[in-house]
């Protein structure tokens, strides 16, 4: 067993009791906000880079490798030197790394 698998001191089944409700409803709150894409009018681009980084992220999650966490983070963090990306329109970061190929790497 992993010092990752021993570190939370509850059971599979106290964790999934404790947290199933609450991330069950952020899981039905990414689904409707990918349904609102789908149903929202074309823009400019057919692929937002913050959309495609979002679906790359969520292959993550279910790929049933370790540090999913860390990995997703590490998916949508900025971690350049240079200036940060210009969040034109908006009040903060993007969110999302853009690249000249449209996925976030």
């Amino acid at each position: 067993m992993s010092e990752q698998q021993k570190s939370c001191p509850q059971t599979r089944e106290q964790v999934i009791n404790m947290y199933f409700l609450e991330h069950r409803a952020k899981l039905l709150d990414v689904a409707s906000f990918l349904d609102r894409i789908d149903r929202a009018q074309p823009g400019t681009a057919s692929s937002d880079f913050r959309e495609a980084a979002l679906k790359q992220a969520i292959g993550v999650l279910i790929d049933g490798q370790p540090q999913r966490a860390k990995r997703v983070l590490e998916l949508l963090s900025d971690t350049t030197a240079e200036m940060p990306q210009s969040a034109h329109g908006m009040k903060g970061a993007a969110g999302a790394v853009k690249v000249a190929t449209g996925r976030a790497t």
